[in-house]
């Protein structure tokens, strides 16, 4: 690990504490019972209490670094991901028509579902960064599930980014640590069979799969920005 390296981890960890909106244990952290109130330990089976005891002290200090580590890793690619989103924004605004190839060509729009290319303009996103932005927005005053389809995809557009930064500087992340967060932020989410390349998926569910549907909320209760509901 290069100097660089260490300066990004030190700066991650900096940044966990504003992390606000989601608890180091929702984001897989087991935490101690010592560190439970007693309503909280009557949450667990006496056998489980036990074996979240008996973790070693260095394996717990080990745990709780990756895990803060993590915490500021969403943090910081919470910002790139938006920044990112305004430069392709950018790159579309100069453009006449926008073909599949441009889209590929971008640094977060290439991400969502290929098959829907042609769609990107710079409308949608206009619309996708007001999205993106509340979504990450929730990763400090309380994490609440995507209310629409975009949303989902926003979701999965700043989890890319945060594995495109944990390559490049090899961070010592839990294990299976996307998988694990996709489970707290994305459960039950519909979004990943857009990526799907069986179109019969997407036809049978065009009433709810549909590029028309994406910015409309799932149900009474959710909420979508206003401007990505214009």
């Amino acid at each position: 690990m290069s100097a660089d390296d260490d300066d990004i981890t030190e700066e991650l960890l900096a940044d966990a504490g504003k992390l606000t909106g989601l608890s180091l244990e929702l984001l897989g952290l087991d935490p101690h019972p010592d560190d439970m109130t007693a309503e909280q330990r009557l949450q667990f089976d006496p056998d489980d209490l036990a074996e979240m005891a008996a973790v070693a002290p260095v394996d717990r200090r080990k745990a709780v670094s990756q895990t803060r580590l993590l915490a500021g890793l969403l943090w910081n690619s919470s910002s790139i991901l938006i920044d990112q989103l305004f430069r392709d924004l950018g790159t579309l605004s100069a453009l006449d028509i926008v073909s599949p190839a441009d889209i590929a060509g971008t640094s977060v729009l290439s991400s969502l579902p290929p098959q829907f290319a042609a769609s990107y303009d710079a409308k949608f996103t206009q619309k996708f960064i007001v999205v993106a932005a509340d979504v990450t927005a929730c990763l400090v005053r309380g994490w609440t599930a995507p209310g629409c389809l975009a949303a989902e995809l926003a979701v999965r557009c700043l989890l890319d980014q945060a594995e495109i930064t944990e390559d490049i500087y090899e961070l010592d992340l839990p294990d299976d640590w996307r998988a694990d967060v996709e489970e707290v932020l994305l459960e039950d989410a519909d979004s990943e069979a857009l990526y799907s390349e069986n179109l019969d998926v997407l036809e049978d569910d065009a009433d709810k799969l549909g590029f028309d549907q994406w910015f409309k909320p799932f149900a009474p209760g959710d909420t979508v920005p206003p401007y990505a509901c214009s």
